[in-house]
């Protein structure tokens, strides 16, 4: 209850806490300036400080930071005497962009410094703007790399890394799965739709959702149905490659590109996730929830396509065939 004193007294809530006056606090005071002078401030030790910035200075390390390219917002630290770049399976860093080449360059840590070094790539290596074929690199450098991949040279320490892997993580990840988001397999699906186009090569979509998911919310309620997309986004990124790239596409429908996948090794991907997941004991608090899903499945260069979109298409017709058929299933666009 809120009492109110006369005209021209300071109206007191039954809510506010009680006020303690600072010991040596002036009478005069204004009731702001006591609010003020009450909070007290942690006096921090100088030496501790001191050897926590010497210690953070320690843990300092060299990154190579993605600011634009199919990899965007990944970060690279630069470990070992030796690191290549390349599109190359065996390369350290590796980088799926059209223009850089297998063994593109290579990054040397020698003697507390860090040199780049183009390795004969077709597209070439570009520091600041200049092709170069060794340079000494330095904080904030520039490194292009084919026509679209532009990396940021950097030293960072443990605090910096997390904060960059953290915005990279909201900016594209799916922030209830940790799986990727639309956009980003969109703009995924794009550059390797126009890779295996241009290249001749084997590329396959798989798209799958839970079967009757809105029965999972309405029995069991949605904290359930949440738990059940976070274990089903487990349970595949379990079960890829590196390449592959895992996205919730919307609700609880998901999708996963395959890089130099057939179509029947694409089904087989598909057919070993539903069997895992209906093989999986999905509980929440101590109740059993019924979960299987339906897998369509697309890929070129059997999909007559040309466009990323419609190889989404595609996928969706066989996942909305699957679900005709019975559900449970996966079910192959093109066979």
């Amino acid at each position: 209850m809120t009492r109110l004193a006369k005209a021209g007294t300071l109206v007191a809530m039954a809510s506010d806490p009680p006020f303690r006056a600072r010991p040596g606090a002036r009478s005069g005071t204004s009731g702001a300036s006591h609010e003020e002078e009450g909070e007290s401030t942690r006096i921090t030790n100088l030496a501790s400080l001191e050897s926590e910035l010497r210690a953070r200075r320690q843990q300092v390390h060299a990154y190579l930071v993605v600011l634009a390219g199919t990899n965007l917002g990944e970060m690279y630290k630069i470990e070992g005497p030796e690191s290549v770049v390349g599109r190359a399976m065996s390369a350290q860093l590796r980088l799926n962009d059209d223009g850089i080449s297998r063994r593109h360059c290579r990054v040397l840590s020698i003697g507390g410094r860090v040199i780049i070094e183009d390795l004969g790539s077709a597209n070439g290596t570009l520091v600041n703007g200049e092709m170069i074929q060794h340079h000494e690199l330095k904080e904030g450098d520039k490194v292009r790399l084919g026509a679209n991949t532009m990396l940021k040279f950097t030293y960072q320490d443990k605090l910096d890394e997390t904060f960059q892997q953290q915005m990279y993580d909201a900016a594209l990840r799916d922030g209830l799965t940790k799986c990727y988001n639309k956009k980003f397999f969109v703009d995924r699906l794009e550059t390797e739709f126009a890779y295996a186009k241009r290249h001749r090569t084997m590329l396959s979509l798989v798209m799958f959702d839970v079967d009757h998911f809105k029965r999972v919310n309405d029995n069991f309620g949605h904290l359930a149905g949440d738990a059940v997309l976070v274990h089903l986004a487990r349970i595949t990124q379990s079960m890829l490659r590196t390449e592959d790239v895992a996205a919730r596409y919307g609700g609880e429908e998901f999708a996963l590109i395959c890089r130099g996948i057939p179509l029947l090794n694409a089904g087989v991907v598909g057919e070993r996730l539903r069997a895992a997941v209906e093989q999986h004991n999905f509980e929440f608090q101590g109740k059993r929830l019924p979960v299987t899903i339906s897998v369509g499945v697309a890929a070129l260069p059997e999909a007559e396509v040309d466009s990323p979109t419609a190889l989404v298409g595609e996928a969706d017709e066989a996942l909305y065939e699957a679900k005709r058929s019975g559900r449970n299933r996966v079910c192959l666009k093109g066979l």
